[in-house]
């Protein structure tokens, strides 16, 4: 629906481009405008930022900020600049206010208004980020399309993901995000701040160093016939090395081949998982006995250990295993609580 929605609104967002660029060229032509107003971004070096849907140029600090898709607004949020619109929750928003716990504590911390927020339920409403006349978009961390970063482009810069849709790490959704800012200083002091705290937290858990780990997706309780789960190149998987746990060489090996982020296996193949310490995913009491009396998914040493994490999936509590800039430090201690239970089942 997404593509759909970005063929449809291109021509008017072209002629919204063009209008604003001719407006913005009267008002730099206008003998009316202060001589320092021409010099205020001076001393501003270009950014030039390469992604895999291209290559972004900023040719000066950006004033107004918007992000699309997944967190993107939590980087300029915990560098203390309240972006002019952003994606609304669409996943864990408890009270349904389109704001998960951590923007919303964030928001009152810097005395700030709930920016525009964008209904992205069937993809990346256009119009809606034009009307916030932004001076850069943030995408770092997403599954932007060629054709919505086009569509995008024509509003203004936009910085897409690095290399692999949806697999862009925290700290490289920081780095590009607050590069696209003019604040790369910033970012990597953000950066080293999380690590710090996630090394100094993780330290209390040493049953985690060295155990093995996967994360299964959502679970058919009722067809257990295949299961899937995130690969190396997602961001949930991606972070338990962060926090000591390591890569079960049947992951590193089916990620090896693909750059999806979630793949599907065979429950016949359930023995390709026997390296498999700790296992995490979303459900309830329901889903771990379902997978305990599965004769094949049973022999999996972390099924047969008892070494599951069941996340309720709908809560901000399982929304946060996806690590983003604010989540980490608002989840951490109650999901190593939780990790370190386990890891304690699978010695």
């Amino acid at each position: 629906m997404t593509r759909a929605a970005s063929t449809s609104r291109a021509p008017r967002l072209i002629a919204l481009s063009s209008a604003a660029l001719l407006t913005l060229g009267l008002a730099a032509c206008s003998s009316d405008a202060p001589a320092e107003e021409s010099t205020s971004a001076a001393g501003f070096e270009p950014i030039v930022i390469e992604h895999a849907l291209g290559t972004t140029t900023i040719e000066s600090k950006p004033e107004r900020v918007a992000t699309v898709q997944w967190a993107n607004h939590e980087v300029p949020l915990a560098l203390g600049v309240v972006p002019v619109g952003m994606a609304a929750a669409n996943f864990g928003d408890d009270d349904g206010d389109g704001l998960l716990p951590w923007v919303d504590e964030k928001l009152e911390e810097l005395g700030a208004e709930t920016p525009v927020l964008f209904d992205e339920t069937d993809g990346i409403d256009f119009e809606a980020v034009a009307d916030t006349n932004p001076d850069v978009i943030l995408a770092a961390y997403s599954g932007l399309t060629q054709e919505d970063y086009d569509t995008l482009s024509e509003i203004a810069p936009v910085v897409a993901f690095p290399e692999t849709a949806w697999g862009t790490s925290w700290r490289d959704m920081i780095h590009l995000n607050a590069e696209a800012m003019g604040m790369a200083d910033e970012g990597d002091a953000l950066v080293t701040e999380l690590e710090d705290e996630i090394t100094e937290k993780a330290a209390a858990y040493p049953q985690l160093e060295g155990t093995s780990a996967m994360f299964l997706t959502h679970v058919d309780t009722t067809d257990l016939s295949q299961v899937s789960f995130y690969t190396s190149h997602d961001t949930r998987a991606m972070f338990f090395e962060d926090i000591g746990l390591t890569t079960p060489e049947s992951i590193a090996t089916a990620t090896a081949s693909t750059d999806l982020f979630a793949l599907t296996q065979s429950a016949e193949q359930a023995d390709a998982f026997s390296d498999v310490d700790l296992i995490v995913t979303y459900g309830g009491d329901e889903l771990v006995t379902a997978l305990e009396a599965d004769p094949l998914l049973s022999q999996v040493p972390a099924v047969a250990n008892g070494s599951i994490v069941n996340l309720p999936g709908t809560s901000p509590l399982g929304t946060a295993a996806n690590p983003t800039p604010l989540s980490i430090s608002w989840i951490l201690d109650d999901y190593l609580e939780l990790l370190g239970a386990a890891a304690d089942n699978a010695k």
